[in-house]
């Protein structure tokens, strides 16, 4: 089976809950009817359930469940909940039914936290501090984490990297410039993400244009110092830098240029020193390798909400609602 293959079985074994806020929206129709007939997932659709199917056209979304803050009939818990979880910003019942009936990716991460829902799928046509906005409001991080994340599945054509071709990239679309606490956090996270997703033990390199002191920058200090810092809150991960890539993931570049490292020339999890190497890397492997990129994936938030971006195609919301649906159950455990 290769990976959307095997999280799509995932999902259907044990069928969750995932609410597509942009529900007049036609990629993110066509996406819910597909899921529908494929027995993927419920999905929850936030509207006027007339005027959504309307908009759906031949798509038929007809077996979603269809949630209308209008006259939604658990509306009044559902706004008693929004005010109790901000009521430390001072936010009235007034206040939280207004933004519940206007923003319909509030009303989704609300019956994300009342465990109406099990995960939320938002962003074709919505930016990232959307859809993370009401997520982090309400949700808030994971216990144990720092900060929230994001990675990309890379299935490569190249199976002698990762294992069998497959890698974690973070993080490439979220933090722009972590400090060395920060990266440290992205660097335990993704192991836990890649542990869960490829069910394989995670080998995290610290990428840097350095690979063990071959030279010295503040960048490079930075990664080294996150290296220090991960290996104290993670002792038991397999993590080591900083390194080059090619160091990274090549065996014969690893034993040259890093023979002592556990991690050298066989790392399945990179991350990037920022923003800019994290999303230039995973875009290059995935046009001049013909990759294919699943993400970005989310990570750090206290219950499954991830962001699409807003060139995604109906077959790319699909493949989202199935790994959020994989997420939720690995979270539910």
């Amino acid at each position: 089976m290769d990976f959307l293959t095997e999280m799509k079985a995932k999902a259907k074994a044990d069928k969750k809950v995932i609410v597509l806020p942009e529900s007049y929206e036609k990629r993110n129709l066509e996406a819910a009817a597909e899921c529908l007939k494929d027995e993927l997932a419920d999905i929850v659709l936030i509207g006027n359930k007339e005027k959504i199917m309307e908009a759906a056209g031949s798509f038929d979304v007809s077996k979603a469940i269809f949630v209308d803050p209008e006259n939604y009939e658990k509306m009044d818990e559902v706004v008693a909940a929004l005010a109790e979880a901000r009521k430390s910003k001072g936010m009235t019942l007034e206040e939280a039914r207004k933004l519940l009936l206007d923003d319909p990716l509030f009303m989704g991460v609300m019956l994300v936290k009342m465990d109406i829902a099990d995960g939320m799928v938002s962003g074709a046509i919505h930016s990232t501090a959307d859809t993370l906005r009401p997520a982090l409001q309400i949700l808030k991080t994971a216990p144990g984490t720092e900060l929230v994340s994001s990675f990309f599945i890379m299935v490569t054509n190249t199976p002698q990297y990762g294992d069998d071709g497959i890698l974690l990239f973070a993080d490439c679309a979220l933090n722009q410039n972590p400090n060395p606490q920060e990266l440290a956090c992205i660097a335990g996270d993704s192991a836990k993400s890649y542990e869960a997703f490829i069910g394989k033990e995670p080998r995290v390199a610290m990428l840097s244009h350095s690979t063990m002191g071959s030279a010295k920058h503040a960048d490079v200090t930075k990664v080294v110092d996150a290296v220090k810092i991960a290996k104290e809150k993670f002792p038991n991960v397999k993590l080591d830098g900083e390194i080059q890539l090619d160091a990274a993931i090549v065996k014969e570049v690893g034993e040259l240029k890093a023979p002592n490292s556990t991690v050298a020339g066989k790392a399945n999890v990179l991350v990037f020193p920022d923003i800019d190497a994290g999303n230039i890397g995973y875009k290059l492997v995935q046009r001049f390798g013909q990759a294919e990129a699943f993400g970005p994936i989310l990570q750090g938030i206290a219950k499954p909400v991830n962001d699409l971006s807003r060139g995604c195609s109906a077959n790319d919301i699909v493949a989202v609602v199935a790994l959020t649906s994989v997420q939720a159950q690995v979270m539910a455990k």
